[in-house]
């Protein structure tokens, strides 16, 4: 039970991460086209004797925005796969962990109801106070 637990939480926290990680991808791919929009618009005035320096700047954005999709693209799949590894990793851990107190409790019964019922009360000493 507990296991599953631990593993529908790592699911939603995949889920968030994937669903931020998706968003940037879209937002950058938005900015992409935009920056493409208006180069396209631009490429007629440069054509009717624009200033050399507008030539240039036009050049310059053409090449970033070309070398930002190749690195985006070369991103996007490494911080996938670090992401799934993290997960993976973590997931293990946790489970590894969950294993090792659901053992502990099995092996020591009474030590894990002493500990419980101290909790209990502590809580009831807090409570009580107010």
């Amino acid at each position: 039970m507990a296991n599953q637990r631990a593993s529908k939480k790592d699911d939603s926290q995949q889920h968030n991460a994937s669903a931020s990680a998706n968003q940037l991808k879209e937002d950058l791919q938005h900015l992409s086209q935009t920056l493409e929009e208006l180069l396209s618009a631009t490429s007629d005035e440069v054509g009717s004797g624009v200033s050399e320096n507008v030539k240039a700047w036009r050049s310059k954005a053409e090449d970033s925005l070309k070398h930002a999709k190749a690195r985006l693209n070369d991103m996007e799949g490494h911080i996938k796969e670090r992401g799934e590894r993290a997960y993976r990793q973590t997931r293990d851990s946790v489970a590894h962990q969950v294993d090792a107190c659901d053992h502990y409790v099995h092996e020591n019964p009474w030590k894990a109801v002493g500990v419980g019922a101290a909790v209990g009360v502590i809580v009831g000493l807090l409570i009580g106070r107010r």
